[in-house]
């Protein structure tokens, strides 16, 4: 089955977390379906596929003309590359439609091996312009699922200028972090984002402090994104070909409703969009996609469910509430009612109501009263209602429990005495064809008629089809058994089905990666990553020639710099960018290299210096170095980070802007703080921010287990010039093999945090 890089229609695609899902997403019109294996997908709570069934729900999804996208988008330690690979030829052998990656290892090994199985470029390579879209098409992907931060505009401008297809992200859950960089859950939880476990801290609640006047500036969820809506303006999103529906973790019903909803609007029917405020949502953004402001993009009072505002609270007295409602209220509906300035809600279940004469009612759509505790609620508090039995009921009726996609067949049937009858399914271009067991014989009473003969055939209702044209061509006075057209019934729709998910599976032979001779140092070298001029200068005054200041280019930066000789570079577009320019290219840790392959191919691709994952430990790098050169029998180029603040998360979203203080990062320094530490704040040049881990990384200590590293890394934040010569000094003294006590001094100032195995 080779698939092109055009597309026959744009698709509506789905998220599907739970065999629920999967028939949900399929009945409420979805042209295709995202899914994960119990390993290596970014839900890895999701575990209800795995591939001794996966191949059941494949067959099923395609019999109805839905594809199936498998998503392996985790990254990936040597020690798992061959279970991997095992996994991709299995679902290249039930014919998948594609593979959703991150990792370049898995990336290179479906283009280089098959034909039949195509990989869409995950969101967390964080694709977001042509350079980048350009360097993943060159890499054998026939999609890219484009960054979340990624506008309209420059989806239309990809879009023109490059033969590629788009996905794009359209409704639900978001990010606050750039997708794929975000390590926060991994490196103060031991959960990794990037392994599939997010612990959510986005979704915690925080204060903002300035550090220097050491006051409160805000509080409140100031991470919590809202979710993605884009029904009000999807027609202007005409250079996306699918529409990805986000919510693998959500259950069927939610499924169904946006699915349905998308569907008709991708369709141009008639539809009421407030109604997708009755499903899960965190309020909601027209998203970067469509340009959001970034002081809308956030609900800082509340991380859950929203619901949608139904009423106010118009009387209190003795534990009842009196509601004014501006829609109705049921019995079987779930309500909260915000307290204001406390991030408090109380959540109540209506399982008995009033009207306003104390009369018990299942429905009410004037003033409803409740019984519940009234000690913090007060006149004119906003009621929300967070489940609509009345719509679930109908999501339920009408969508998961009455599947609608059916094929359309047609069927010539064909009876001649003293021949066998001969049963012609037709399929777009594919024909069935079958004959009767026996012949056709003379009627001794009551002879067979088309109606006798269509109310057989039309009985399909286990199957994907139905009929569309019938063709029944009958000789007079002639007779066949009901139980034979039964028969050939079946066995037709059987034959059908089995062409119909034939497909021929190509392999090709995979070529080596080749990668440049790399001279191995005498002994490592120290690069120092800077934060301002103080220190840039400070580090050239130590003897550090390896400095990144001016010259690193973020991940989502596409203010491309020139005339520089050495560039840090955060991302694959600048990979395409800089191809042949002579620029001396060192990738950062956001390309979040975890094997000895994906090395190997930054190496081919031109990567002179590799700065590998922080998601690493010390005997997984060991384990890196050395298939390293076992396998490509050169010597690498590879950097770590051994002492710093490490950033825990890079934002396009800036708390300061949200909070009306925009402009106020000129001025003082902010943190943002939990109950357990505080978090600095880095705001960059861009308007984009960082997140700073509340401890410092300090593996200094660690050097001596560790083989195979030319540079080792310092970041320096706020660092002054008495520390900075102090961390340097006795980092030299390690390299050089000297015993030093100092360290015990650093750890005690700085925290000691070692890289924790996930």
């Amino acid at each position: 089955m080779l698939k092109s890089i055009i597309m026959e229609k744009k698709e509506i695609l789905s998220p599907v977390g739970s065999i629920e899902s999967f028939y949900a997403a399929i009945n409420a019109g979805a042209d295709a379906i995202y899914l994960g294996l119990d390993k290596y997908s970014a839900r890895a709570y999701t575990t209800t596929f795995n591939l001794d069934n996966i191949k059941e729900y494949i067959d099923y999804a395609h019999l109805r003309n839905v594809k199936v996208y498998i998503t392996i988008n985790t990254v990936i330690f040597d020690d798992e590359l061959d279970e991997i690979f095992a996994a991709i030829d299995t679902l290249a052998g039930f014919y998948a439609d594609a593979i959703i990656v991150q990792d370049l290892a898995i990336f290179h090994y479906i283009t280089n091996k098959y034909k039949s199985l195509v990989v869409h470029a995950s969101t967390q390579m964080g694709i977001d312009d042509i350079y980048g879209a350009r360097f993943i098409k060159d890499m054998g992907a026939t999609r890219v699922v484009l960054a979340r931060e990624t506008s309209v505009n420059e989806i239309n401008n990809i879009k023109k200028k490059l033969n590629i297809e788009l996905e794009a992200f359209i409704h639900g859950a978001l990010c606050v972090c750039y997708s794929g960089d975000c390590l926060m859950s991994s490196l103060i939880g031991n959960r990794s984002g990037n392994r599939g476990r997010c612990a959510g801290p986005c979704r915690q609640q925080y204060n903002l402090i300035n550090t220097d006047l050491n006051i409160t500036c805000g509080n409140g969820y100031l991470l919590s994104m809202k979710d993605l809506n884009t029904a009000k303006q999807f027609n202007e999103l005409t250079s996306v070909d699918s529409y990805k529906i986000e919510g693998r973790m959500k259950p069927a019903n939610y499924v169904a409703a946006v699915t349905n909803m998308y569907r008709q609007i991708l369709d141009h029917q008639k539809v009421d969009i407030a109604n997708l405020n009755k499903v899960f949502n965190r309020e909601y953004t027209k998203g970067y996609i469509l340009n959001a402001d970034k002081k809308d993009i956030t609900n800082i009072n509340k991380p859950n469910n929203n619901g949608y505002e139904i009423g106010y609270i118009c009387r209190l007295d003795n534990k009842k509430v009196w509601i004014k409602l501006k829609y109705p209220l049921s019995k079987g509906d779930q309500i909260s009612i915000n307290i204001p300035n406390k991030f408090k809600e109380l959540s109540i279940a209506i399982t008995k109501m009033f009207d306003s004469n104390f009369n018990i009612k299942d429905k009410i759509d004037n003033v409803a009263i409740i019984y519940t505790d009234t000690s913090e609620l007060k006149l004119g508090y906003k009621v929300y209602k967070t489940k609509d039995i009345t719509f679930n009921n109908d999501i339920e009726n009408n969508i998961i429990n009455k599947p609608y996609r059916k094929i359309k067949i047609d069927i010539d049937f064909n009876m001649k005495k003293g021949s066998k009858a001969l049963l012609i399914v037709k399929y777009s271009n594919i024909k069935i064809y079958q004959k009767s067991n026996s012949n056709v014989e003379q009627a001794l009473s009551t002879a067979i008629n088309k109606e006798n003969i269509i109310k057989q055939l039309k009985k399909l209702n286990d199957t994907p089809y139905e009929i569309n044209n019938f063709n029944i061509d009958l000789e007079e006075n002639s007779f066949i058994s009901l139980k034979e057209i039964n028969e050939m019934r079946r066995n037709v729709i059987n034959k059908l089905n089995s062409r119909r998910l034939t497909f021929k599976e190509i392999c090709q032979d995979q070529p080596k990666n080749i990668v440049p001779q790399i001279n191995k140092l005498n002994k490592p070298t120290i690069s120092v990553q800077v934060s301002n001029i103080r220190q840039y200068n400070k580090v050239m005054e130590l003897g550090i020639e390896d400095i990144y200041f001016d010259n690193i280019l973020s991940r989502n930066n596409t203010n491309y710099l020139k005339d520089k000789q050495t560039l840090l570079v955060g991302g694959y577009n600048a990979i395409n960018y800089y191809q042949n320019k002579n620029v001396n290219l060192i990738s950062d840790t956001s390309f979040n290299v975890t094997n000895y392959i994906s090395a190997g191919i930054l190496s081919s691709l031109g990567i002179n210096r590799i700065t590998l994952s922080l998601e690493l430990d010390k005997n997984s790098i060991n384990t890196l170095v050395d298939n390293y050169i076992n396998q490509y029998q050169k010597y690498p180029n590879f950097e770590v980070i051994i002492y710093g603040r490490t950033s825990l998360m890079h934002m396009k979203y800036c708390p300061l802007k949200r909070l009306n203080m925009c402009g106020e990062c000129k001025k003082y320094h902010y943190c943002l703080k939990d109950k357990f530490a505080s978090f600095p704040l880095r705001f960059n040049d861009d308007c984009t921010v960082n997140l700073l881990n509340s401890k410092t990384l300090n593996n200094i200590d660690l050097i001596d287990n560790l083989h195979g590293i030319n540079y080792y890394r310092v970041i320096l934040t706020d660092e002054s010039d008495e520390e900075i010569e102090f961390i340097i000094e006795n980092l030299k003294a390690k390299l050089n093999g000297e015993d030093t006590h100092t360290f015990n001094k650093l750890n005690h100032t700085h925290g000691h945090f070692f890289n924790r195995p996930l």
